[in-house]
């Protein structure tokens, strides 16, 4: 089978490999929509692995089972995730899937989702493989993943009805985020980032101001909202400028989510006693997505909670994977872009 070999974000080769086979409990699917994650252009955390195929974010159709499975049949449309959880030890059973060594090194697809087909290993299968409703299209389930981590994200922020939120950096992320947050009821939603163009996109999607990621932010943000900084800040460009943006821009027992990834190194110094003292602010991570939060994400696509056919700007066949990872490290000329690897 086909397919793009990552050995760096401007060297992704058309190659050949030999098409996984499946053993009891697996699956393989035939996939026909993949989309480039910007985790997956991370190419100080990517390249230490080069050469691999990568992808992650992937629907398609059941080629063929392997003995046991049940739930699925050949022909059947399916999106899958590629982390799960055991559901068995402490970390699970306190509510951190996300952190389960099973998730985090265990699980994952073969080879990867940049390819014709790929085997979905018996866990995956059992805890992590959903049907598709026929009005959800291929290209639409590759959102199940990053909007569960966005899920996840706003329920660990504790975003509530009615809360005041700021969204720092409006890539694939911070839109989701701002979709996620309107359509759960938040107040007034403010977004920033470098881009004219990714504010005006903000503001397409319903921010209801949009600022410029070098301006006074905190200042800015309390003057649209009668003083008070922000009940939510949603930090999805972990530079240090943007997280200390955050430790300003916070009210008072509002809460801080450090969604991003930041480049390996970075530091962000901080006085205890401004930040936290007598504030009541909380600072707070989220990693990944739960089965659950993927099964209630692809509801939300389904039912059109959050829309998310007007943020896929690209669509390549499989020979043009380079071109999509380019366009994605380079950050300016794309939002979602869907790999097609059947064409």
């Amino acid at each position: 089978m086909r397919v793009a070999m990552y050995y760096n974000n401007r060297d992704v080769r058309l190659e050949e490999m030999e098409t996984p086979r499946i053993g009891p409990g697996e699956m393989l699917v035939q996939i026909f929509a993949s989309s480039i994650c910007g985790s997956d252009t991370m190419e100080w955390y990517r390249i230490k692995r080069a050469p691999l195929v990568l992808g992650h974010e992937i629907a398609g159709r059941v080629a063929e089972t392997g003995e046991g499975v049940a739930g699925f049949a050949m022909g059947d449309r399916v999106v899958a995730t590629h982390h799960v959880p055991c559901f068995a030890c402490h970390y699970c059973e306190t509510g951190h899937e996300t952190v389960c060594d099973t998730l985090l090194g265990g699980t994952h697809f073969d080879p990867g989702g940049f390819c014709e087909y790929v085997r979905l290993p018996q866990i995956n299968v059992e805890r992590g493989t959903w049907l598709l409703p026929e009005d959800v299209t291929y290209e639409a389930a590759t959102f199940v993943e990053p909007l569960a981590c966005v899920l996840r994200g706003q329920r660990f922020a504790a975003l509530r009805s009615g809360a005041s939120v700021l969204v720092l950096g409006s890539g694939i992320a911070g839109l989701l985020h701002i979709k996620l947050a309107l359509a759960n009821g938040a107040g007034m939603v403010v977004a920033t980032d470098l881009s004219h163009a990714r504010l005006a996109l903000a503001r397409q999607y319903g921010a209801h101001h949009a600022l410029a990621a070098g301006s006074d932010v905190a200042g800015e943000f309390r003057k649209l909202n009668n003083g008070r900084g922000a009940d939510v800040v949603i930090v999805c460009a972990a530079a240090e400028a943007v997280c200390q943006q955050a430790l300003q821009a916070v009210e008072r027992g509002g809460v801080i989510l450090l969604f991003a990834p930041a480049p390996a190194g970075t530091v962000v110094p901080l006085s205890i006693n401004e930040v936290f003292w007598r504030r009541d602010i909380t600072l707070t991570t989220s990693y990944a997505a739960s089965p659950a939060d993927c099964a209630e994400a692809l509801e939300l696509i389904r039912s059109k909670r959050v829309g998310i056919d007007d943020m896929i700007t690209h669509r390549f066949g499989l020979a043009e994977t380079g071109k999509g990872f380019q366009l994605v490290a380079d950050g300016g000329g794309s939002l979602k872009v869907i790999i097609k690897p059947q064409e």
